[in-house]
This record gives structure tokens, sequence and C-alpha cells, in this order.
């Protein structure tokens, strides 16, 4: 009982600071207006699919982990 309440424990603090950076990111300057960023507007209707920001935003998650990784 005590291991899954530490999991759901960390899994809450990992949604939480999912959220936290979901509305960070939109108040960033780059954020969707990319090269590589699809945005298709039409009447009623706007999709946006960040690719590029997507990757970078990958690409700095991965670099963060991977120095958290090695020097522990």
């Amino acid at each position: 009982m005590g291991e899954t309440a530490k999991v759901l424990i960390f899994a809450g603090v990992v949604l939480v600071v999912i959220g936290l950076v979901m509305l960070g990111i939109q108040k960033l300057p780059f954020s969707g207006k990319l090269p590589g960023d699809i945005v298709v507007k039409r009447d009623n209707f706007t999709f946006s699919f960040p690719l590029a920001t997507s990757i970078i935003v990958s690409i700095i998650i991965s670099l963060i982990l991977y120095l958290l990784n090695r020097f522990r």
C-alpha cells in the first residue's frame, strides 16, 4: 500500500508540473511561431500543431534529464 501511495503522489506532482509548463509555454514569444509549426485557419476552425516547438522542447527536456542522470 505504501508503494502505491508514493507512485500516486509522484504522478500527481508530474501532472502539476506538466500543467504549469503548459501554462508557461504559451507566454514564450517563440511558442507556435517557429518555421515548421503547422497552423491551419478556416472560417470557424483553427488547427495548430507546433511541430518545431515540440522538437525543441523535447531536446531541452532530454538534455536536462541527461545532465541530472550524469551528475547523480
